[in-house]
């Protein structure tokens, strides 16, 4: 985890539309260091693929190529300064998420952003929680919670 995130207070923000969202994962971006984590929260149509659009653009990638992995489980951006990893575990079950090599993945160098984390029992203690609720039409609540260990 990088030193900038360590031990900060939660952050809670409300959004106003998807680019405000995106602005927001474009912020938590240019805090991040190689090797960290990001746990995405959040219903079905919360903003949380929107958030990573905004992660891709903090560190430089190509924003229009950022699309939702539930299908391909996970997606691999890397024209920015850091590879990004988008993982969508919301089909999988903990066994399924355990075979994924999600720790290669935290130790390849790159930012790892994962919607549905709960399904995985192994998360660094260290990662950063993003909580996204739609709170209608285009208002989102984000709640960005950084480690202190």
């Amino acid at each position: 985890m990088s030193e900038v995130s360590k031990g900060s207070a939660p952050a809670e923000t409300v959004t106003g539309s998807e680019e405000e969202t995106m602005t927001a994962g474009a912020a938590l971006a240019r805090r991040l260091s190689a090797g960290d984590v990001v746990l995405l929260h959040g219903e079905l149509g919360a903003g949380k693929t929107a958030f990573v659009r905004g992660i891709a653009q903090g560190l430089g990638a190509r924003v229009d190529d950022v699309s939702s992995p539930t299908f391909t489980l996970i997606q691999e951006y890397d024209s920015g300064r850091l590879t990004l990893y988008h993982v969508d575990l919301y089909r999988l079950n903990p066994a399924e998420v355990d075979d994924l090599g999600l720790e290669e993945l935290v130790d390849s160098g790159g930012i790892v952003a994962i919607e549905w984390p709960d399904r995985w029992h192994r998360q660094p203690a260290d990662a950063v929680t993003v909580s996204i609720v739609n709170e209608g039409e285009d208002r989102r609540r984000l709640r960005i919670a950084y480690s202190t260990r």
